[in-house]
């Protein structure tokens, strides 16, 4: 799957089963966790995106990433 590479903002390649995240044009490579982390430190938009790795959360907001 392509994806938009959140270091140099070229075309990454994701695996089909969320397992790698990688660019030719700046030689990222990370798991899917990582870039999940990697897009929520560099812009705040992304911090609820954390949410959805949280066992229960009943309910709250995904919290700061200092909670991660």
């Amino acid at each position: 799957m392509k994806i938009k590479c959140p270091k140099c903002n070229d075309i990454a390649e994701m695996g089909d089963d969320f397992s790698y995240v990688k660019c030719s044009k700046c030689s990222l490579d990370m798991t899917y966790g990582e870039y999940v982390r990697f897009l929520t430190l560099k812009d705040a938009r992304y911090s609820d995106i954390l949410g959805d790795y949280a066992n229960d959360t009943n309910g709250n907001a995904a919290g700061t990433l200092d909670d991660w």
